[in-house]
């Protein structure tokens, strides 16, 4: 008997079809991949696994018994905990507080937080997360939040993890840690729902896996015996990819961006480098590198201590954000739920957001030229959404990216554009047209700054990498020069003291 079955799951959304009929079986002890384009359901599909939404049609069995989950409690009760790609954690609280919210120790009514700590300290030591326990989670880094959200699911003993993109953060040896411990998990007989858009893990952790497209079962694989890569991406997209990366030459002009001896808090070394026009300029470094760090100095999202930026010869000695969207350089910022997008507010209005004073003259906001700006570009990007009117945060994470580059397109003048893990938690498909986009932007003589802790996403769409290390820039390489083994080297420090420590 399987241990987790969903049988004939449907569900609707006003004008959307999330998921239609969608059923399939994984026994314990088994690593399941569930993959499929950006909106093809897998979310909604987790969303009704945790009991965050309620199918309107079908049924979840665990275990033969069909559950009816009307509230994350239930789900969790049932022994069900889904670690989401935009993490749930309090950013307010410690690590400890976090991974023991609701079933803190207590003697007499009185919370121990020693008991508290030391219990946090033991597990995460025992899993190989080296996190102090007291720290806040607003001061940990996405990639070791990340690490402590993999961690409450293993504290609690679930019997059904279900991982949304969970390497997406993760540096490759924060990765190494985490695939050994879905082998552990996996030997104890848990069913690990592993979603996914990098082939090479499901291939690597997956016992079997199930492709998703437009909301309805596009196949279903009990074992990886047989498949391929070029089966699966097939699959998914519903249509062959030769070269996700799609890299052609074009001329490169002057100097767009200059940034010179600019630092702050978090980037204490004065760091400059250049970005020309119609170039593609990657930067590459392992999770606290500093890449993020200095790219939110650059835009003025942080405040520098030092240096200056110099676009198209204008100079801002204290950048800030609307200067520097004023003078033509922006930004889509790493975490794109916290940084990015305007919850609550609609496709066009997080689109017109920052353009909204050149439909506004006398102060006057034109909804109508609003309106068609933002159909323009959800046509052009290909945006999937029933309309212009739909809430932002029902978009799929691969929509939602498009939205925030359509923002930045519709300013008239963009002259640097910086995008920060432009394709964190997107299909291979939606992957390919991100690419196309950042491609025309360089052929009409913008300057791409490309921010990435995917390696073979570094070489295969950029012009020059270059290469962060401990806060500073530490190498530079030109197309002809990229190899893996020689940018992953740049990015390693002589002597490290890993954040997280693998277990003796």
């Amino acid at each position: 008997m399987a241990l987790l079955e969903f049988s004939d799951i449907s569900k609707s959304y006003p004008g959307v079809r999330a998921l239609s009929g969608v059923g399939f079986s994984i026994p314990a002890g088994h690593v399941h991949g569930l993959m499929g384009e950006n909106g093809a359901g897998k979310s909604t599909l987790i969303r009704i696994l945790s009991g965050d939404a309620r199918a309107d049609e079908g049924a979840i069995r665990i275990e033969g018994a069909e559950q009816r989950f009307g509230r994350a409690r239930d789900a969790f009760d049932a022994g069900v905990v889904v670690v989401h790609q935009e993490l749930q954690l309090v950013p307010n609280l410690s690590v400890a507080e976090n991974l023991k919210l609701g079933r803190f120790p207590s003697r007499g009514g009185v919370v121990s937080f020693r008991a508290l700590f030391e219990e946090v300290r033991a597990t995460l030591a025992e899993i190989g997360i080296d996190v102090d326990p007291r720290a806040k989670v607003s001061s940990l880094s996405i990639g070791e939040r990340q690490m402590v959200e993999i961690a409450k699911a293993v504290m609690i003993d679930a019997r059904i993890i279900a991982l949304d993109e969970p390497t997406s953060s993760l540096s490759s040896r924060e990765s190494e840690i985490l695939f050994r411990l879905i082998g552990r998990l996996r030997d104890a007989g848990k069913v690990i729902l592993y979603v996914s858009h990098r082939l090479d893990e499901i291939f690597r952790l997956c016992d079997g896996c199930t492709v998703l497209r437009d909301g309805r079962l596009a196949a279903h694989h009990a074992t990886m015996e047989g498949v391929t890569r070029e089966r699966l991406v097939s699959e998914m997209v519903g249509r062959e990819i030769a070269d996700i990366w799609g890299w052609r030459p074009r001329p490169i002009g002057p100097t767009r961006l200059a940034v010179e001896g600019l630092r702050g808090a978090r980037v204490p070394e004065p760091q400059s480098f250049e970005a020309r026009a119609g170039e593609i300029t990657g930067f590459f470094g392992l999770v606290g590198a500093g890449r993020s760090e200095l790219m939110r100095l650059v835009y003025g999202a942080d405040v520098a201590s030092g240096g200056r930026v110099v676009v198209d010869g204008e100079a801002f000695a204290a950048p800030s954000p609307r200067r520097s969207i004023r003078a033509g350089l922006v930004l889509c910022p790493e975490d794109r739920k916290a940084d990015g997008i305007v919850q609550g507010r609609s496709v066009a209005e997080n689109i017109a957001i920052s353009s909204r004073r050149h439909h506004s003259p006398f102060g006057i906001v034109r909804p109508a030229r609003e309106a068609g700006t933002a159909d323009r570009f959800i046509e052009t990007l290909r945006i999937r959404t029933p309309s212009r009117r739909q809430d932002i945060v029902n978009l799929s994470g691969g929509n939602q990216q498009k939205v925030i580059l359509a923002r930045w397109l519709s300013e008239p003048d963009i002259k640097v554009l910086i995008v920060d893990e432009p394709t964190r938690g997107i299909d291979v498909g939606a992957k390919a047209e991100i690419y196309e986009i950042l491609y025309a932007l360089a052929d009409k003589g913008i300057a791409i700054v490309v921010v990435s802790s995917e390696l073979p996403e570094v070489i295969g769409i950029s012009d020059r990498v270059l290469v962060m290390c401990e806060g500073r820039i530490a190498a530079e390489f030109q197309r002809p020069q990229f190899s893996e083994a020689a940018l992953l080297a740049a990015a390693l420090p002589d002597q490290t003291t890993p954040r997280f420590a693998e277990k003796a």
